[in-house]
């Protein structure tokens, strides 16, 4: 009896073995299986961005009004810029002279207006305290902190001769930049860019699937071009320049 009961014991012992092997390779291919879908859902992203279009404005408010997620205010700003560019750059209106204005107007109403209340027998209008939160003020300045100093980095290894890429795409946009400056002043050139803020965001956010499938097959592209420019020019360029002080790090 005792080695029928021994013999049964490694006989369940075995069986046990096979289902903890079974269940340690089906947890090992689960495992290869999460790590493979992982590399296929890392998509390929422009500029690198790693977090959604609304986070990469900044969030809160500034956010929702160039994604147009209160459209009666990003309407009613983007009216605004409209209205002015018309008064300003079509109607060739004074910027001091339109304020005068409107301010004179503004509080001759305001101050005739508790007078006129006693003949019409209607109540005072109320008028709200105005004033701008501290928080947005602060998010906006350390969010443009941030690029300046970004922007002077740059600068900075491109004056010291380190990045040859960034030197030419930084030449490129200034020249584009004197292009469009030649073309059309200050003011238009504003309204553009105010326009173009809140038209291309919104609309990438939309289908940044198709746009960004696209601009990964672009950027592939620009790199095997690049490379053979450098290659062929860049390389021998460069080779022929005297760097001296360029190839120490600070």
């Amino acid at each position: 009896m005792a080695e029928e009961h021994k013999h049964e014991e490694s006989i369940m012992e075995k069986i046990a073995e096979k289902i903890h092997g079974h269940d340690g390779s089906s947890s090992s291919d689960s495992d290869d299986e999460k790590k493979a879908s992982s590399i296929k859902t890392k998509i390929f992203r422009l500029f690198g961005r790693e977090k959604p279009v609304h986070k990469v404005f900044g969030g809160g408010k500034p956010a929702d009004i160039f994604l147009w997620r209160n459209k009666k205010v990003s309407g009613g700003v983007l009216g605004a810029a409209t209205l002015s560019w018309i008064l300003f750059e079509l109607l060739q209106y004074n910027l001091l002279t339109l304020f005068g204005h409107v301010s004179i107007l503004a509080l001759a109403v305001l101050f005739s207006w508790p007078s006129a209340t006693t003949f019409i027998h209607k109540k005072p209008p109320h008028i709200p305290e105005v004033h701008i939160p501290e928080e947005v003020v602060l998010q906006l300045a350390s969010g443009l902190r941030i690029e300046i100093n970004r922007g002077f980095t740059i600068l900075r290894n491109i004056a010291l001769g380190r990045d040859l890429k960034k030197f030419l795409m930084v030449v490129a946009g200034l020249w584009v930049l004197s292009k469009v400056g030649s073309s059309c002043n200050f003011l238009t050139l504003i309204y553009i860019a105010t326009v173009l803020l809140f038209t291309i965001p919104v609309l990438y956010e939309k289908y940044e699937d198709k746009v960004d499938h696209f601009g990964e097959k672009a950027m592939k592209e620009i790199k095997k071009q690049y490379a053979v420019l450098d290659e062929k020019v860049l390389s021998k360029v460069m080779s022929k320049i005297p760097r001296g002080a360029f190839n120490k790090k600070d």
